[in-house]
């Protein structure tokens, strides 16, 4: 018996229920050191594949040249200049850079499911959104 396109049935759309890195850190959470590298692990993982989370650009990212805004991004993902005067807490939520004599900023904040207030546990993936704000200096 064939099947033709049009007796098939639709399938459903895909959908992701949960962020498909959060396997990896599925580790104990409960002291602080080890919350601060869960969020650290978490901001990783978001920046460097812009998946978990919801990433912003400004009006100002919007309007550069396409290979200036390739840059940019690429630049976010691949950040690894974090230090003690930059990342204070140790979550890698925030950066700082130059393309082609401009500086560039990043921030990673934590907000609840619902969007309306912060998340009270920025380690728990199924507790927080991240958003991913990436402008130029000049906007901040």
């Amino acid at each position: 018996m064939s099947t033709t396109a049009s007796s098939r049935a639709p399938r459903p759309a895909a959908t992701i229920t949960q962020n498909p890195l959060q396997p990896r850190l599925a580790r104990s959470r409960g002291s602080p050191a080890s919350n601060i590298e869960c969020i650290r692990q978490l901001n990783d993982d978001f920046r460097q594949s812009f998946i978990g989370g919801r990433v912003l650009v400004t009006p100002g990212i919007r309007s550069l040249a396409i290979e200036t805004n390739a840059a940019v991004l690429e630049r976010v993902r691949t950040f690894a200049d974090f230090n003690a005067e930059n990342d204070p807490d140790g979550e890698h939520e925030f950066g700082s850079f130059e393309v082609e004599g401009e500086t560039y900023f990043f921030k990673i904040d934590y907000y609840a499911p619902d969007m309306q207030s912060g998340s009270d546990d920025p380690a728990d993936p199924t507790k927080t959104v991240r958003v991913l704000t990436i402008m130029r200096a000049d906007e901040y």
